[in-house]
Order: structure tokens, then C-alpha cells, then sequence
């Protein structure tokens, strides 16, 4: 692939990824309640469910998928109702992603959850898949080799996604510090919360 392409696949690509979406505001959310360094747990499970949609999209399969959207539903809605259940307890400030009102209280949440609830918001996201079929074919070169070329395409996606994770999940982190000034664990909380209930509604609905 040519500098010349490339420098129009990074941009765009980086575009789809910073915009605000399911996986950005979930990296918002965890980023306010776990912190940055835990919510790389999900980030590694969402970037692996990016690279999976990518890699079907390239290959066909995507556009299968898309023309029957049934077959979504299901996974949808049982991933957004778990994210909404999440949602409820975090905006009570009960659950395992809340942030504890007590500093003897530690989340226990688990790195395996974090890394499959990232991987379903991926994966369950027809956005998502929308993007990647409508973008990433013109971009491969049907006279060269295809391996090297996902290989390449494929690694910068999922570093421009890590990298758009970081940012919206440093916001969150900055957010809760601001807001811890005051002690005002419990509006942290709620604000998750509601962010998560909305990534779920989001997800089921979408």
C-alpha cells in the first residue's frame, strides 16, 4: 500500500473511531468508575471485536450479515440489557463497577467481564459493521498480496481505536478527579450510570 493511500486511510479511519459512539462513551464510563488502567481490560476485548468486524468486512461476510439484520437482534438486546442492568446499579451506587462511597471498599469486577463486555459492544455494534464494509474494501488492492495488506490496514485500525479509547477514557478519569474534589461519590455514580444505561438502550435499539 502507498503513502499516498495511506494518508487518506489514517484520517479517515481515525475520524470513524473518535467519534462519539457505544465503545468511545463505554471508555468514558469505566474511565470515571475503574479508572484508566482497568478499563484497558475492556479496550483489549474491544479491539478484538474491531479487528474481527474489520477482518469479516474485507471478506464479505459483513455484508451477509447486514443484508439480514435478525440475526443481530438477540445479541443486541442481551447485551444491552446486561449494559442497562450495569447502568442501574452503577447509577445506585451498588455493583462492582460503581465507585465505592467507602475507600475500604474495592471494586472487584473482573478483568475477564471487562474484556467480554468490550468484545460484545464491539462486535453487537451494526454501526460498526456498516462503517467497515462501506470503508474498508476500496482500500484493499485487489492486484496485491491480501494478507500483508490486512495485516497492515488491520493494525493501524485497532491502534487508532486504542488510541481514541485512551483519550475518552482519560476524560473520564479527569472528570472523577474534578468531582472527587467534593467528595460527590454518589453524582459520579449516577453520571456512569446513566452514560452506561445509555450505551445499553443503544445497543438493543440502534
Amino acid at each position: 500500500m502507498n503513502l499516498a493511500l495511506l494518508s487518506v486511510f489514517v484520517p479517515t479511519f481515525f475520524f470513524v473511531s473518535i467519534t462519539p459512539g457505544m465503545c468511545m462513551t463505554l471508555a468514558m464510563t469505566l474511565g470515571i468508575t475503574l479508572g484508566v488502567r482497568r478499563t484497558l481490560w475492556m479496550m483489549w476485548g474491544e479491539m478484538l471485536g474491531v479487528a474481527l468486524v474489520a477482518l469479516l468486512a474485507v471478506l464479505g461476510v459483513a455484508a451477509i450479515l447486514l443484508a439480514y439484520p435478525g440475526f443481530f437482534q438477540v445479541f443486541k438486546w442481551v447485551g444491552g440489557a446486561y449494559l442497562f442492568y450495569i447502568g442501574v446499579q452503577m447509577w445506585r451506587s451498588r455493583g462492582r463497577m460503581a465507585i465505592p462511597e467507602s475507600s475500604a471498599v474495592r471494586q472487584t469486577v473482573s478483568a475477564w467481564q471487562l474484556f467480554v463486555q468490550g468484545f460484545v459492544t464491539a462486535v453487537a455494534n451494526p454501526k460498526g459493521w456498516a462503517f467497515h464494509v462501506a470503508l474498508l474494501p476500496p482500500f484493499i488492492n485487489q492486484q496485491q498480496a491480501l494478507i500483508p495488506q490486512l495485516v497492515l490496514l488491520l493494525g493501524i485500525i485497532v491502534i487508532l481505536e486504542f488510541i481514541c479509547m485512551l483519550i475518552y477514557a482519560g476524560g473520564g478519569k479527569a472528570l472523577r478527579l474534578f468531582l472527587q474534589h467534593t467528595s460527590n461519590v454518589r453524582l459520579l455514580n449516577r453520571l456512569a450510570g446513566s452514560l452506561m444505561i445509555g450505551v445499553g438502550l443503544w445497543l438493543a435499539f440502534l
